[in-house]
């Protein structure tokens, strides 16, 4: 028993050493504040840190040679964001990243990215574990465009930007329908026509065009549909 607690502690200690890096800049980390609808970095920029998200939500996005815009992914405190810089075969920016929300974001530079991972084996598992759920989320993303109707999309995108992790409901913060629709693979219209559904049905609320949506387990009921 005195043994398993030990353990147990100096587990803690180790969680709480990475949280603790993440959390506070030093040499070659800088805490930055970025306002609502300002660039955290933009495609083609050089690819020299990773950043991690303290607080906020931040759209990562790739615009075509015709300015055509395509949401890939909304990332929120917890997340890091700019990671493919770890390899030395990514010199620029792949996507451009845009605080959605005011965001706190630490920016790690690539080199001291790398010695603390060398280093520290808490924090890589941790980083370790980020890539491996992000690498399912993208195939999971994948599998979805190919195979699911608009209306399941639009539901399983709703259900994963809530991270309801076993509760009965969550709220996502304020995010434009023409993002949702960049995400989903559809128009804005679809969009609509399918939140005001849902709401009808209960799995999900909202009070305006400008409000966050409050996201029910219930909306799983669509995922289940033949």
């Amino acid at each position: 028993m005195v043994a398993a607690r030990a353990v147990t502690s100096a587990n803690q200690a180790k969680t709480d050493t990475f949280y603790r890096y993440l959390a506070t800049p030093g040499p070659q980390k800088t805490v930055l504040n970025v306002p609502k609808g300002k660039f955290i970095f933009r495609h083609g920029d050089p690819a020299d840190s990773v950043s991690y998200i303290q607080k906020g939500q931040v759209k990562i996005s790739v615009t075509s040679a015709q300015g055509r815009e395509a949401t890939l992914a909304l990332h929120r405190n917890g997340d890091f964001i700019g990671e493919e810089c770890i390899l030395a075969s990514h010199p620029q920016r792949l996507a451009s990243a845009t605080a959605i929300q005011p965001c706190t974001i630490l920016k790690i530079e690539r080199g001291e990215m790398i010695r603390a991972l060398e280093e520290d084996q808490s924090l890589a598992r941790f980083f370790q574990a980020f890539l491996l759920t992000r690498c399912a989320g993208m195939k999971g993303d994948l599998i979805d465009h190919l195979l699911n109707s608009s209306e399941k999309r639009l539901a399983r995108t709703l259900i994963l930007l809530a991270s309801l992790d076993g509760g009965t409901e969550a709220t996502i913060p304020h995010t434009t329908q023409e993002t949702l629709a960049e995400m989903v693979g559809t128009t804005r219209s679809r969009v609509s026509f399918f939140m005001n559904r849902f709401r009808k049905l209960g799995y999900i609320q909202y009070k305006g065009s400008n409000c966050g949506v409050q996201v029910h387990r219930s909306l799983f009921n669509i995922l289940l549909k033949e």
